[in-house]
């Protein structure tokens, strides 16, 4: 049956298959992102929370989100998910985590994730120590140690692996290894980064993780999630501060009635996340995943600097899932004009974070490969409208960060 709608957007209900429009641009940025037609075709069913079939779903995507992030470590580790962004997941990690009476956090700052973090903390009245790096260095394992040493009230330490403020990729290993030193519980925001690159929770000693739907995994925004080992969410009854971000109460919930959620869940989205770990699955799994997102960076790399534009990061410091680039030294740039051209060409790119330099960043995840990456760099090309101004493309050095 076919239902009234805008030109262009006519499919076949029920879903399965679908006649969807082409996207009319590719999103680079580090989520929202773009998605496969089969993602999204996977949202035209309609569906009950009550129901026991989309109660399944839901425990199914708990167990292999389990897997992804502690393989074999169903026993020890548990997954819930929680309505609305990333930032409603890291709340209710925050805030269900930390006990009500002698929890103190540490969190490491070198961006805005980090802040966020931090900012959660002071606003649902936790005590907390901050350990800021410079937003183009990474957290500091050994200074965290030392804070550790001369602090034993902090409880918990809390770390962004993917600052997606640069694009830094911090050091988790080394950070939860300093952690556990002291006896802390370690508690890793891998928004930007699960499913995009391999990591194993036990291997890393991190107690609790935290991500969200529309990320590496290439699903559609709408809930987030916590990977947490077992034993430790099941003595966290009472610690909450808020009571729709009660993370405790949402895990029995699911744990004694199979999956049902305490409040409406956005099912759509959860059928559109279980295709995305299908997807997942059919492309290799994050290791997979991982080298196609280094091959887009690495080519998208190569091209921006052909042209002159500078990365932020040194590579050593750099993820494959968004990279930092300084602005063209140039007075006749101009972001919002840059950003117009190059979204009429089919690209959607993201402004800067950075308090302290003038810049603008791209993403390489989602549903893009190398070739998008290409075709991205000669639409950049074409689109340097600040040489026409000035210099010819000729007339400018080489290394210039204006080419």
């Amino acid at each position: 049956m076919m239902r009234a709608g805008n030109p262009g957007d006519a499919v076949r209900l029920p879903g399965g298959e679908a006649d969807l429009p082409e996207a009319p641009y590719l999103l680079l940025t580090p989520g929202p992102l773009t998605t496969t037609k089969t993602v999204k075709a996977s949202m035209l069913r309609d569906w009950c929370t009550w129901d026991r079939d989309y109660n399944g779903l839901v425990q199914s995507v708990r167990e292999r989100l389990v897997e992804l992030a502690a393989p074999g470590g169903a026993c020890e580790f548990t997954a819930v998910l929680m309505q609305g962004s990333g930032t409603f997941a890291v709340e209710s990690a925050v805030g269900t985590f930390l006990p009500r009476e002698g929890g103190k956090l540490a969190v490491l700052c070198n961006g805005a994730y980090g802040e966020r973090i931090a900012r959660i903390a002071e606003v649902l009245g936790i005590e907390l120590a901050l350990l800021r790096s410079e937003e183009t260095e990474p957290a500091d394992a050994e200074a965290l140690a030392l804070l550790l040493e001369a602090d034993p009230a902090i409880t918990h330490v809390a770390a962004v692996h993917c600052e997606t403020t640069t694009g830094m990729l911090n050091p988790v290993q080394d950070i939860a290894a300093a952690a556990k030193r002291y006896g802390r519980t370690v508690i890793i925001d891998a928004m930007s980064s699960f499913g995009g690159i391999p990591l194993d929770m036990r291997e890393l000693d991190i107690d609790v993780l935290v991500s969200s739907s529309n990320k590496c995994i290439q699903g559609v925004p709408g809930f987030g999630f916590v990977i947490a080992r077992r034993e430790l969410l099941a003595g966290c009854r009472g610690h909450a501060r808020s009571h729709a971000l009660d993370l405790f109460d949402q895990w029995e919930t699911m744990e004694r009635h199979g999956g049902k959620w305490r409040f409406t869940s956005p099912t759509h989205v959860v059928r559109a996340f279980d295709q995305a770990l299908q997807e997942l699955e059919a492309e290799g799994g994050p290791a997979a995943r991982h080298a196609r997102y280094l091959e887009s960076h690495r080519t998208l790399v190569d091209g921006m600097e052909a042209l002159g534009f500078l990365p932020l990061l040194p590579e050593a410091l750099r993820s494959p899932f968004i990279i930092t680039f300084h602005y063209p030294a140039s007075d006749g740039f101009d972001f919002g004009e840059w950003y117009l051209r190059l979204k009429a060409a089919g690209f959607v790119i993201y402004p800067g974070k950075l308090s302290s330099a003038d810049t603008f960043r791209i993403g390489t995840i989602g549903e893009v490969y190398p070739e998008d990456m290409r075709r991205l760099t000669e639409a950049v090309k074409r689109s340097r409208f600040w040489l026409e101004a000035g210099a010819s493309e000729e007339d400018v050095p080489e290394h210039s960060p204006v080419r």
